[in-house]
């Protein structure tokens, strides 16, 4: 078997993948012809993907969210709403993912007069249908967005819904200028609810983003905290020699980072993928794991992820099996539900994929 074949037929669990960045090309095609919107830069569906991927290939993080102009135009109505939804949850059982916690700002798709609660249910019974059809289970995160004020509001109604599929409350969007703590006050609720928070921090913005995220904020997991970096000293030959004050917290509290490799190096969080610091992170023992953040602004799959973690990094069979742990482990179900993936589907799915291999091997 290719690496690739293997890496795709494992159960994998992804924590950090954005409902409005993993559009099929054609459906945006299609439910912008249903709408008559007319600013699509093409109505090929090839041309189209290739758009957006030059697009958020600028190594700028501002750069890289402009797509979602388009792909929020089309996602305004309760239908393409549920019918998003529902594709993605195919398109997770195609790439071998088990289960997937996806996100979005509901405040994103209310342009068309749908409120809050239409927008929210929509994405639900999308994802619950596709639960139904696919067998991938699944948690919905509501995001606010860090250059609005409504971000208690969100909070509100992650914590209303949060036995109906939502399982955490996230905070998104550019960091230059608009640090963590000034949504203090969404956070202080969450927390008084006994809810779960992930935080974007530390992708174009320094450790301190990733700091206020935890300590001012709460943060149970980090989006991508790719700058944690800054906080561990190396020698001449790039070896961990100390780990400053932040990233001793994060290790010894098993914060988790919630790694997006190729997405790194297209907003320019790293400058290249080879200066990724996720390998230090990992053998530090950081509980890290990989995400694909935006599919389609970054042509990429959860497989792809780990295909290139293996080809860039040289991890293992076992290591994707271990960042797949972390990931389950990681994630905002309740305990026995984090148990029955770990023992029933990953563990079991990966010791077949071992028995196949070394079958083939003798």
């Amino acid at each position: 078997m290719k690496t690739e074949e293997v890496i795709k037929s494992v159960p994998k669990v992804l924590l950090h993948d954005h409902l409005d960045g993993g559009l099929r090309t054609q459906t945006i095609i299609d439910l912008a012809k249903e709408i008559r919107y007319k600013k699509l830069p093409t109505s090929d569906s090839g041309e189209l993907a290739a758009w957006f991927f030059r697009g958020a290939n600028k190594g700028n993080l501002v750069e890289f969210l402009q797509g979602f102009e388009h792909t929020c135009a089309v996602m305004q109505t309760k239908e393409s709403l549920e019918q998003v939804a529902y594709e993605m949850m195919e398109d997770m059982y195609k790439d071998g993912v088990c289960y997937i916690e996806t996100r979005f700002a509901p405040v994103l798709h209310l342009e068309k007069g749908l409120h809050y609660d239409d927008v929210i249910k929509a994405v639900l019974k999308g994802l619950e249908r596709g639960k139904t059809d696919f067998g991938v289970g699944y948690g919905l995160i509501l995001c606010a967005m860090r250059n609005m004020k409504n971000s208690l509001e969100i909070a509100e109604l992650s914590s209303n819904y949060k036995n109906l599929g939502v399982v955490g409350f996230d905070l998104a969007g550019e960091e230059g200028g608009y640090p963590p703590k000034k949504h203090i006050d969404a956070f202080q609720f969450i927390k008084r609810e006994n809810f779960n928070i992930t935080i974007h921090a530390g992708e174009a913005f320094g450790k301190e983003s990733i700091w206020q995220a935890i300590q001012f904020c709460g943060a149970h997991r980090i989006g991508h905290a790719t700058r944690l970096v800054e906080d561990i000293t190396f020698d001449k030959e790039s070896n961990v020699v100390g780990l400053g004050e932040l990233a001793q917290y994060v290790l010894d509290k098993r914060i988790p980072l919630e790694i997006c490799l190729l997405s790194n190096v297209h907003t320019g969080a790293v400058d290249k993928i080879e200066n990724h610091p996720f390998l230090h992170f990992y053998k530090q023992k950081f509980r890290v794991f990989l995400n694909t953040d935006d599919r389609l602004m970054s042509n990429t799959t959860l497989t792809k992820e780990y295909l290139t973690a293996s080809e860039v990094f040289d991890i293992s069979f076992d290591d994707i099996e271990k960042l797949n742990l972390n990931a389950m482990k990681s994630s905002f179900l309740p305990y026995s539900d984090r148990l029955y993936y770990i023992y029933e589907v990953i563990k079991p799915g990966f010791q077949k994929i071992r028995e196949k291999l070394l079958s083939l091997k003798m």
